[in-house]
Formats: C-alpha cells, sequence, structure tokens
C-alpha cells in the first residue's frame, strides 16, 4: 500500500536550504516544474510516541556516524548543537542556512529491514540495469491427482517402468 513519504519543510530561505539538501547533504533531486525540487531519500522509518495533543509531527535526519558527520559540517562552516549521548542514539542539530534547525542522530536502537522502495544513499553506485530475464515455466507442483493421471497416460513413462 505505502510505497514512501512526502516529507515537508517550511523555509523563509527555500533556495538556501534547496542547495544545503542537494550541495552539502548530496541529496539527489528532481525538478517538478519551475525550480520546485522534490529530494530522494534515503529509507525512513516512523514511531510512535505518547502525547497530550495529536498533529505534532516531527523529522529527524538519521547519519551512520555522528562524529564523522559533526567533523563535516564544522568543517563546511555548518552550526551544530553539542552532541547528546542518549539510550537510543547521539542526537543534534543542525541549523539550515535558511536559519531552520533540524534534527539528526545516529541511531542505536534496532532498526526496521525491508523497507518498500527504499532509495540507496547517494554515494552507492548504481547497478547496472540488466535484461528483463524470460518468463520461466510455472513451478512444478507437488504429485496430486493430475501429475499421477499424466504419468498413467504416458507411454514412454509406462515403457521406463516396466
Amino acid at each position: 500500500m505505502i510505497v514512501g513519504a512526502h516529507v515537508m519543510l517550511q523555509s523563509r530561505n527555500p533556495s538556501a536550504d534547496k542547495a544545503f539538501f542537494g550541495g552539502v547533504l548530496n541529496l539527489p533531486s528532481v525538478d517538478a516544474g519551475g525550480g520546485f525540487l522534490i529530494f530522494g531519500f534515503p529509507s525512513a522509518e516512523i514511531a510512535i510516541h505518547d502525547s497530550e495533543s495529536n498533529d505534532l509531527h516531527q523529522l529527524y535526519l538519521m547519519c551512520g556516524d555522528a562524529e564523522r558527520f559533526l567533523g563535516e559540517m564544522e568543517r563546511l562552516g555548518i552550526a551544530c548543537t553539542e552532541p547528546k549521548e542518549l539510550h537510543w542514539g547521539t542526537l543534534f542539530e543542525i541549523t539550515l542556512p535558511g536559519g531552520g534547525r533540524l534534527g539528526v542522530y545516529e541511531p542505536r536502537h534496532p532498526r526496521p529491514t525491508g523497507a518498500v522502495g527504499a532509495l540507496k544513499p547517494p554515494t552507492a553506485k548504481a547497478q547496472p540495469k540488466r535484461k528483463a530475464a524470460k518468463p520461466r515455466a510455472a513451478a512444478k507442483k507437488s504429485a496430486g491427482p493430475r501429475k499421477a493421471k499424466a504419468k498413467a497416460r504416458s507411454p514412454r513413462r509406462a515403457k521406463g517402468r516396466r
């Protein structure tokens, strides 16, 4: 049923934030028309938390190595909060060029596998396309009454068994 998620970020400077997502985070994008970029995203997960109110949603990016990510952000002059070590991961925030802050963490919690339609990370090399395989004959079914009748009618089978 679900093939993905569409996340919307509101920004006071969308051009700068688009440049950040494409140029700094290296996320692939498509132009949906008129310069409206939609960025591809690696696999995602959804967690449901207790809350006193509904309709409160949060977005966190996940990284594989918080220390390395923070070092790269520092090298690029991107402001980050001090990382916090929590039981479920290392958490910090980055400040986007448009002024918004976005949570990032390195997870230590179990992660679901087999995400539907998950994108490969931008650093992964694309696999060459293979030609579509020709359809194979249907898999052999267990020897039921139909197969038993076919064996009985086959003259070759009958001779081979004598």
